[in-house]
């Protein structure tokens, strides 16, 4: 037998992945939604591994999605006022731990460039360096941009964030080239990240102690016996579940949520669902904390461990 009968017999799962979507494919599904099916059915059959299918839908959606969706609000973000002194910005810059910082004069809605914080390491050897020579030009798009083609911006012009304005030319927001990776690939680790042993619920050292990085995919119940709380929600059994009910959306990154005892600072999120939230307990009337320390010994097992975050 030739070889080209042998590879026209052989089967799907011995192709290699372009192969096998390409059998999948043969059926010339007429919309996204019938492509959509396709491709859940590809992976149904082990044919498709669940990253790949995650980051193919993340690519049919970044054509779908504008700059608005995933914006970081102008009220969420950190910028710097070009009339501070080079002391007070880069202690803000230590503060925020950001890599980029847009800047304004007289107000928010008039950047006249970026900041990028490792400029800022010639202030230790020149106190009278001038902060405006070390801008970088600002990019401003709409709120309507599409997010593929921001992206394409992005690698053509070696650019990293841009300013989103709104009908008016007010400043609405920024969106960064990691924010619209993060709807392909999925989350981009960071500091925020918890490593491979630990729970659901991590406790804060130094000035943070008493709060509480908590990823989404935790369920109630556990939160609720953690914290000593009563949350419930009809929808979802997990504490992402029961922010996204509460606002009727999705949380934003940055965004703050109280549900006394508690309140919830959005740290990752993406358009499609919330990742990690930081927790810490209100204080009562006295100003005392609500409740001691919990106990966590029982959460830092990978057995409570949450998947794809």
């Amino acid at each position: 037998m030739s070889d080209s009968s042998q590879s026209q017999s052989s089967s799907p799962r011995e192709r290699g992945l372009l192969e096998r979507l390409s059998w999948m494919l043969l059926r010339e599904p007429e919309d996204r939604e019938q492509l959509l099916e396709v491709l859940q059915q590809a992976h149904e059959r082990n044919l498709l591994d669940a990253d790949a299918l995650s980051m193919i839908e993340g690519v049919m959606q970044v054509g779908e999605l504008a700059a608005r969706d995933i914006m970081i609000p102008r009220a969420q973000m950190d910028m710097i006022d070009i009339a501070d002194s080079l002391e007070s910005v880069v202690n803000f810059a230590v503060q925020t731990a950001h890599s980029r910082f847009p800047v304004f004069e007289n107000n928010r809605d008039h950047v006249i460039g970026v900041l990028l914080a490792k400029d800022l390491l010639q202030c230790q050897f020149n106190s009278d360096v001038d902060l405006r020579d070390m801008l970088r030009p600002a990019v401003f798009i709409p709120e309507s941009k599409r997010l593929n083609v921001l992206l394409r911006d992005f690698r053509a012009n070696r650019n990293h964030i841009a300013l989103v304005v709104d009908e008016y030319g007010g400043v609405a927001g920024l969106v960064t080239i990691e924010d619209v990776l993060e709807q392909i690939v999925g989350d981009i680790e960071d500091e925020y990240d918890f490593d491979e042993e630990a729970g659901n619920i991590v406790g804060l050292e130094g000035d943070q102690a008493g709060v509480y990085r908590v990823r989404a995919v935790t369920e109630l119940e556990q939160f609720n016996e953690v914290f000593g709380t009563d949350f419930q929600d009809e929808q979802s059994d997990t504490l992402g579940g029961l922010l996204s009910d509460h606002l009727g959306r999705v949380p934003r990154r940055g965004e703050v949520i109280v549900l006394p005892p508690m309140k919830f600072e959005v740290i990752r999120a993406d358009a499609r669902r919330l990742h990690v939230v930081k927790v810490e307990k209100l204080s009562d009337s006295s100003g005392a904390d609500v409740s001691d320390s919990p106990d966590l010994s029982h959460y830092s097992s990978s057995s409570n461990q949450a998947t794809g975050s």
